[in-house]
């Protein structure tokens, strides 16, 4: 039964790693992969000392640092509050409305941001009209630009991210409740000293995943929102690799950066589960 995704793992993750080489010969069409000339750490080198390296990285940093920083405990809240709710009914309605913006599409959704937050026509616009800010556009501001990337990522995948929460507190023992509850406990009493508990293995686990990819971002969404006005704050390492490898044709270069990204968060990802194990005895291995 795990062969299927075996198969997909090796052939979509490790079989194009044979790739990995052109981040360290000079791309030659004609050679193929394996038959440019040997330049070592030549592009590395060339885009750490690149002028954009620092503005990069910085954005880099910035937008995936405070999505984790707003974004990691909106779902575990969620969770405790869904977990709180004992009319069944409504807990089913409420998690079908919050998973729903998950299956957005990310061109719809910046589609949507556009429409809502357009100075003229949004209502958004409209509302900020009529408190006295007119003709701003949030979209195109260099101030406004990452509260609305990380409040429209928070929103779209909350409730999809408050699941394994959700899950872990089912498995809470139903005991822990009563007896709680037989010593005088209030619900908050309840959700401190019961329910974070249970759920703290689950964050840790998950936080340090998502520091391994803390100079990732999400391409598609950073790509469709930005414009010339924005784009001292959104260019980022990923939508940079695509605009020098697939519309420049520096294919070795953009190979060098993206390696380069990837190392750095694998070098975060060992780091963050070597604090983890050693203060909380909790880790990936």
């Amino acid at each position: 039964m795990i062969l299927p995704a075996i198969i997909i793992v090796l052939v979509f993750n490790y079989i194009p790693m044979y790739g990995i080489q052109l981040a360290f010969r000079e791309f030659d069409f004609t050679k193929g992969l394996t038959g440019g000339d040997w330049v070592g750490l030549k592009y590395f080198i060339q885009f750490i000392e690149s002028h954009m390296f620092t503005d990069l990285l910085r954005n880099t940093v910035v937008l995936s640092l405070t999505t984790i920083i707003v974004g990691f405990p909106a779902p575990i809240i969620l969770a405790l509050l869904i977990n709180q709710i004992k009319w069944k009914r409504g807990k089913k309605v409420l998690q079908t409305t919050v998973y729903l913006p998950h299956f957005i599409s990310i061109v719809v959704l910046v589609g949507l941001l556009n429409v809502l937050l357009s100075p003229n026509t949004g209502i958004v616009g409209h509302i900020m009209n009529a408190f006295g800010f007119h003709d701003v556009n949030l979209l195109a501001s260099t101030n406004t630009f990452v509260p609305v990337y990380v409040l429209s990522d928070v929103w779209q995948h909350v409730g999809w991210n408050s699941i394994i929460y959700l899950a872990a507190l089912s498995s809470v023992n139903p005991q822990l409740y009563d007896s709680a509850k037989m010593d005088g406990a209030n619900r908050w009493q309840i959700i401190r000293n019961v329910e974070i508990p249970a759920i703290i293995p689950t964050i840790i686990i998950l936080l340090i995943l998502n520091m391994g990819s803390i100079i990732s971002t999400g391409f598609e969404k950073i790509f469709l929102m930005q414009n010339p006005l924005n784009l001292p704050v959104s260019e980022v390492i990923e939508t940079y690799v695509y605009k020098i490898g697939i519309i420049s044709n520096q294919f070795s270069y953009a190979a060098a950066i993206g390696l380069f990204n990837t190392l750095i968060n694998f070098a975060l990802l060992l780091t963050m589960n070597y604090i983890a194990k050693r203060f909380s005895n909790i880790s990936l291995w």
